[in-house]
């Protein structure tokens, strides 16, 4: 008995003190990461808003950029830019979608800045207009006047409950009011 209460003697203060050093260094261990995790949410918190300085400026440039590209490929704005007087209903059809496709390759790099709903709303706008375009092109002798496929794309967009450039316009001003 004698010798186990010695052992006890050792064993005891030394576990007091075992467990003690265990205690704070678990303390300081916890302290650290707490200050080290405090300090990585700060540099992440700084890195969003130094990439937001840097992306912001491009995304609204490339929001613009497609503002400008759906205001040209409107039939209003494409007809009166294309159209010749000595163009054949043909080769204005074959102009309005050689621009139309000039246009949008133009731009097809600024759908990196935009999110996918808008980027599908602008290509499904271009579609929309190439269809109308070459909708028209089909209720038109290819020899006529190009003044009678311009009347036929009025009359197809009249025909139309809205406008669809002017759709998408919409939804890429009220997305890019949203995220400002």
């Amino acid at each position: 008995m004698d010798l186990f209460l010695e052992f006890m003697k050792m064993v005891l203060p030394a576990s007091i003190v075992l467990v003690a050093m265990y205690l704070t260094v678990k303390a300081f261990i916890n302290k650290d990461f707490e200050l080290a995790q405090k300090d990585f949410q700060k540099k992440i918190a700084d890195l969003r808003i130094e990439n937001s300085k840097t992306t912001l400026p491009l995304r609204l440039q490339a929001y613009e950029r497609m503002c400008l590209f759906l205001e040209r490929i409107s039939p209003n704005n494409l007809l009166i830019r294309v159209n010749d007087p000595a163009f054949t209903s043909g080769q204005l059809q074959q102009k309005l979608n050689y621009e139309m496709r000039d246009e949008l390759n133009h731009n097809l790099s600024q759908q990196i800045y935009m999110s996918d709903e808008a980027w599908t709303m602008i290509r499904r706008t271009f579609e929309e207009i190439v269809s109308i375009i070459n909708k028209a092109g089909e209720k038109v002798d290819k020899g006529d006047r190009g003044i009678e496929l311009a009347k036929k794309i009025f009359e197809e967009m009249l025909d139309r409950q809205s406008n669809p450039c002017e759709v998408t316009l919409k939804f890429l001003k009220d997305e890019i009011r949203s995220h400002m």
